[in-house]
């Protein structure tokens, strides 16, 4: 029997028992959380993989690659951008990290509107790629759809999260500073990560012009120190490649090896999850059907819990399959919220300016994270004409090489100007939050099926007049705090990007306080099917503007620890 790097079995069609205690669907950042906490808890726990394994150290190709190592200087090819329009429009995808990413062939889906779905296949999922921010949502956060009249009401606040926060960022690692402030709670931090002389100015100036707006390091999951067996960060910023070091954050470096070392954990990659297997009789699941993606055998794995953590869409298209006479329209969706409420956020909006001076500053390495200005609008005592609020990412650094516009391409100047710093400049990056709407949805296609016979999901979604009117307001409040900074040609730019870019995803299978109007209950379990739970984005009952995966990992550990109760008292 082959093993995963963590050394935990690996099953196939042939093998002797198909029973577990726990399923869980999924490997990326909330699932890898689940198999963590099931498996220290004591539960024998199979983690389903629709994609390929992924091995910690070994197989990250490009982790120790020099850009002129690979053809077109890891640029993509025209080629491959005529194959991939929508994943061609990624920031992250180069051929550094092609392999880390789903092809636009090789999956497809509908699109009702357009709607950029970015996925990674593979144990460990997108938790290989993420961007790392980590902040905390705040007790305004799960608050908002009541006092604004928006969507259902959370059923938990800010404190019943706050010690799973706590809990999640103590071992994932984070590095950050405790700034005191409301819009982002402090949390578990390692040292933070330092600003450079630009973003400290930049700090100044906003802090000395605008009460209540602060720029701060971002709370990053890059580790500044080593921690419990893993890095430190080398500031080579080359995260999407997978880190050899362990350096940040990720379902193969930290919560997968955990599980394992239990020796309660089974990998099985290639598991194409067709549907959930539902009892009438004990108003349970009992398990799940899988596709094997080399071979199409369908196999039945079964358990006594099951948490479904497939990224938002693939969990929606999950439940959407689970079909039975209690459940026609998928599993536990005695509401009709299944599907709905679709939320990417809103990230159309940046800014970028030049900033003089400053020549005889630099910085040391590649910072992998940024600062973080938080949100300041319709938050506190600040009302807007749009509801909802944003936050921006902020980034300053210094052009390789002095070549100016105009400068000859090539010859003696050319290369002695490239060996020369170049001026300094500014980003600013509008990180916005998105409605939940009915509207904006997801179904299944009643006529096409992809490889392996799964119905393609079809994606319905936009932004509205709220969102565009929030994209006015960052351009405006940004060109405000650059100008007052000192800062010059100051250029706005709105990309008009589809939703699905941000790949933040969320909210099509939302928790709420009531069975008609929601799916899942403020413990991530079904309200129909107790013994599931779902615990990745598709939870989320609004967006906020802060970065999800944090949020993810505490609710996914918070719903573990209920689950497991419950199933101890035989409720389950």
């Amino acid at each position: 029997m082959s093993k995963t790097p963590q050394s935990a079995a690996i099953v196939g069609a042939g093998a002797d028992s198909h029973r577990y205690d726990a399923i869980v669907i999924g490997s990326g950042i909330s699932g890898g959380w689940a198999a963590k906490e099931l498996c220290e808890k004591g539960l024998s726990t199979l983690v389903l993989e629709r994609g390929r394994d992924v091995k910690h150290v070994q197989d990250y190709p490009t982790a120790h690659k020099e850009n002129w190592e690979m053809p077109l200087r890891g640029e993509m090819s025209a080629e491959f951008r005529r194959e991939n329009p929508i994943l061609s429009r990624c920031y992250a995808i180069s051929q550094a990290t092609e392999h880390f990413f789903v092809k636009d062939n090789e999956h497809p889906y509908q699109q009702d509107k357009p709607f950029d779905w970015i996925r990674g296949y593979q144990v460990g999922g997108k938790s290989l790629m993420w961007a790392r921010w980590v902040q905390r949502w705040n007790e305004f956060d799960f608050e908002s759809n009541v006092k604004n009249g928006v969507g259902i009401d959370w059923p938990i606040r800010y404190e019943d999260l706050a010690p799973w926060y706590s809990y999640v960022e103590k071992f994932a690692g984070i590095s950050g500073n405790r700034d005191g402030l409301a819009a982002i709670p402090d949390g578990e931090f390692l040292p933070p990560m330092e600003m450079n002389a630009v973003e400290r100015h930049f700090k100044s100036a906003i802090e000395s012009n605008f009460p209540g707006r602060h720029l701060v390091i971002s709370r990053t999951a890059n580790l500044s120190q080593a921690h419990l067996g893993r890095g430190p960060c080398l500031y080579r910023a080359r995260c999407a490649r997978g880190c050899p070091y362990g350096g940040y954050f990720s379902s193969n470096s930290a919560t997968l090896p955990a599980a394992a070392a239990t020796g309660n954990l089974t990998m099985r990659p290639h598991s194409v999850v067709h549907s959930i297997i539902y009892d009438p009789k004990t108003e349970r699941a009992t398990g799940v059907r899988v596709v094997d993606a080399e071979t199409l055998e369908m196999t039945e794995y079964f358990a006594r819990i099951i948490f479904v953590n497939a990224s938002t869409l693939n969990t929606t298209l999950i439940l959407k399959n689970s079909t039975s006479d209690r459940f026609p329209n998928g599993l536990g969706n005695d509401s009709g919220a299944l599907g709905h409420y679709l939320m990417d956020h809103n990230y159309r909006a940046s800014l970028t300016a030049d900033v003089p001076g400053m020549e005889e500053d630099y910085y040391f390495g590649r910072r992998p994270t940024g600062t973080y200005l938080p949100r300041f609008r319709n938050i506190f005592d600040d009302k807007q004409d749009y509801v909802g609020g944003f936050s921006y990412s902020v980034g300053a650094q210094r052009q390789v090489g002095n070549v100016q516009p105009g400068d000859t391409p090539l010859g003696a100047e050319f290369k002695d100007k490239m060996t020369h710093v170049g001026p300094w400049s500014i980003y600013m990056g509008g990180m916005g939050e998105h409605l939940p709407y009915y509207d904006n949805k997801v179904s299944l296609s009643k006529t096409r099926t992809d490889a392996w016979g799964m119905p393609l999901l079809e994606i319905d979604c936009e932004y509205k007049d709220n969102e565009d009117r929030m994209v006015k307001d960052i351009h405006q409040s940004g060109a405000e705090m650059l100008e007052r900074a000192g800062y010059t040609n100051i250029q706005p730019r709105n990309t008009q990007q589809a939703p699905g870019l941000a790949i933040h995803e969320m909210g099509t299978a939302r928790m709420g306080r009531d069975p008609k109007t929601s799916v899942l209950n403020g413990y991530n379990q079904m309200h129909a099917v107790k013994n599931v739970f779902v615990t990745d984005g598709s939870a989320m009952t609004s967006s906020a503007c802060q970065n999800p995966s944090l949020t993810y990992m505490a609710l996914t550990a918070r719903a573990v620890d209920y689950a497991v109760r419950e199933l101890n008292k035989r409720n389950l």
